[in-house]
């Protein structure tokens, strides 16, 4: 009652609850409503029914999820289990947290793609990840269990970005904190981002070609992760750039790069989740939620607009994932050579 009370205003609710004397029952009764609304407010308490039986049916979903929170002091007894399920579950849904764009750089390129990597680059090279989230599913869409009654999700919460020593766009952290991202816990108890970086190249999810990441958009995502393995700075080309996620992450799926073979479908990750009805599970803005989204997504596209098979489409373009160029990358172990004569454009044999 409280429940359908709270969602519905009082002068909506066709019904009223009163307490029985010889229990603690609750008995309904009509409440009387004027015949020249009663129709409206009756078709209004309709659809709050329908509003409130798809939250309740989202609470089912979000409570057979788990996203689990990775900290320094659990860090190494997470990836033990990640490395028992990666053969099972090799398809690796990826997004991070970080501070934003803060930097452009200033000079003569050659062409926008040029200028966009170098921006990536710089904004990469200086700031600091927050937050990864990684989620994994097998061919079928299942999720890993873990031992437990619930489908895991990771989130590594990082303990190197301060709001206090580093620099960082506004509106982004602001984004976060409005999200619940504490910074102050991040710093106390989060990951160290050089141990992350060892057990993640020896987790078996990098630099084996039977995992398959799946990702949106995700130069800058690509870009961190670069940052922890090889503890460098990212390469002054686009080219060593796309030669490095090729190393590391030799099959990937970007769903930007996707969209490009389905002719209705537009926008962010958060507009086509909606346009394919996939529903958001946890806290928007945070990477283990966002990574989850990727997957279910991926999952609802494949099936919708791929027959279930998105194999010959893997790889991406550089516009997908860095807002310009004419990079194309397609399979995995495969070379880099030029499409034409102009050196900027590539694609992979």
């Amino acid at each position: 009652k409280q429940t359908l009370k709270n969602l519905c205003p009082k002068i909506f609710f066709p019904f009223s609850f009163r307490q029985t004397t010889k229990s603690n029952s609750r008995l309904c009764e009509s409440n009387p409503v004027p015949g020249e609304i009663s129709q409206k407010n009756i078709q209004i308490y309709v659809s709050v029914l329908y509003d409130l039986g798809r939250r309740m049916s989202d609470y089912i979903k979000n409570d057979s999820i788990q996203i689990r929170e990775v900290w320094c002091d659990n860090l190494e007894e997470e990836f033990n289990l990640i490395r028992e399920i990666v053969d099972e579950y090799p398809y690796v849904a990826m997004d991070t947290e970080f501070p934003g764009i803060v930097l452009r750089p200033i000079g003569n390129f050659k062409n926008s793609s040029e200028f966009h990597y170098q921006t990536l680059k710089a904004n990469v090279d200086m700031l600091k990840l927050i937050q990864l989230g990684l989620t994994f599913s097998d061919e079928d869409g299942n999720l890993p269990t873990c031992g437990t009654d619930k489908c895991c999700v990771w989130q590594f919460n990082f303990r190197e970005f301060s709001v206090s020593d580093d620099v960082f766009a506004n509106d982004s952290i602001e984004l976060l904190r409005e999200s619940g991202i504490d910074f102050k816990k991040n710093n106390e108890n989060g990951i160290d981002a050089h141990l992350f970086g060892e057990l993640l190249m020896s987790s078996g999810i990098v630099l084996n070609d039977n995992v398959h990441w799946v990702t949106f958009h995700s130069g800058y995502d690509f870009g961190y992760l670069l940052k922890l393995l090889t503890r460098k700075t990212l390469p002054d080309t686009q080219v060593g750039f796309f030669n490095l996620i090729k190393t590391f992450f030799p099959t990937v799926y970007d769903i930007k790069h996707l969209m490009k073979f389905c002719n209705s479908l537009h926008g962010g990750l958060n507009k086509l989740a909606e346009l394919l009805e996939v529903e958001r599970i946890g806290i928007c803005h945070q990477a283990g939620s966002d990574s989850l989204l990727t997957a279910c997504t991926f999952r609802k596209l494949k099936e919708s607009y791929f027959g279930g098979s998105t194999e010959k489409y893997s790889g991406f373009q550089s516009s997908d994932l860095i807002f310009g160029g004419m990079y194309q990358i397609l399979g995995p172990k495969t070379g880099i050579v030029p499409l034409d004569p102009d050196p900027i454009t590539w694609r992979i044999r």
